[in-house]
């Protein structure tokens, strides 16, 4: 039995339900106006075929969290990140490259594009993040004297770790949808300093007790993989720091490795999402697992 009365919103199905579905719409416009600066504001958003597939049989196909379009134009890729991927910087410009190329017409084209967008929601820190206390990180394309060489593509990551204020220190709208992104699912009831309009409609939208029979099933399994996930991970970091610190730098490094996937197997997570984790390849993973 559930005994929170609110979704984890860093959950698979919190996240889709409170930000990937026509009827609450008006939650991630909310979301995402937050992150962008007023001259960039979103009026309103259709929603796309998350799944996206290469230009030839060889491509890989990119499946998105959510992904959408203003009604200006612009492409938006919203994805949560529950757990450390070494390789996450790179699979967010691999996937900015779908709604690119899904802008080309055919005939005479004059190659302008509208703005593309990837917001990333991450449940960790970037190793080279650690020692800068900065929450939201806006990256574009800039040429060497620091300015701005292309506008209309851009990366916006939130390291949530970073964020610890109580519900009594949060002092803007930004602030409170960290705190809810983190914290919904501890709270009882809707606490005084989240009492406006939009935040009303997420406390709504986000009862449990609101949910179908299927939804709480799902809902059930999303929290369970969510849990599981976080345990193996935290779990197989700290003993494969342990491993490092007992060996040779570069002899520690691949033990650690080692450690850490022995550790995930055992827990009976799928190679896939270790190797996304990892950044290993699945070949390393498949390896290590047969000399287990």
């Amino acid at each position: 039995m559930l005994r929170e009365r609110y979704i984890n919103l860093l959950t698979d199905f919190g996240f889709k339900r409170l930000f990937g579905t026509e009827p609450h719409k008006d939650l991630l416009i909310d979301f995402l106006n937050t992150l962008l600066p007023p001259e960039h504001h979103v009026h309103d958003v259709t929603y796309r075929n998350n799944e996206n597939i290469g230009n030839t049989i060889l491509d890989r196909k990119a499946i998105f969290d959510i992904y959408c379009e203003s009604d200006s134009g612009e492409k938006f890729i919203v994805e949560i990140q529950k757990a450390k991927q070494n390789y996450f910087k790179d699979r967010s410009v691999y996937y900015a490259t779908f709604p690119i190329q899904e802008q080309a017409t055919k005939g005479d084209w004059n190659y302008q594009l509208a703005a593309v967008y990837t917001v990333g929601v991450l449940d960790f820190i970037f190793d080279d993040h650690q020692d800068d206390p900065t929450i939201m990180h806006v990256v574009e394309l800039k040429n060497q004297q620091g300015e701005v060489f292309y506008d209309k593509l851009k990366f916006i990551y939130l390291e949530l770790p970073k964020f610890t204020k109580t519900i009594d220190q949060l002092e803007n709208h930004f602030e409170k949808w960290l705190f809810l992104l983190k914290h919904l699912y501890e709270l009882d009831n809707p606490p005084a300093a989240l009492q406006e309009g939009v935040f009303q409609r997420l406390f709504e939208v986000a009862e449990i007790a609101q949910f179908s029979p299927t939804e709480r099933e799902i809902y059930e399994d999303s929290l369970k993989y969510y849990r599981d996930l976080k345990n193996v991970v935290d779990t197989a970091l700290d003993k494969g720091r342990e491993e490092g610190r007992e060996e040779g730098r570069e002899e520690g490094r691949t033990q650690r490795d080692r450690e850490i996937v022995i550790n995930m197997l055992r827990s009976n997570l799928p190679i896939e999402s270790i190797s996304q984790i990892t950044g290993l390849s699945i070949e390393a993973i498949q390896k290590i697992q047969s000399e287990r």
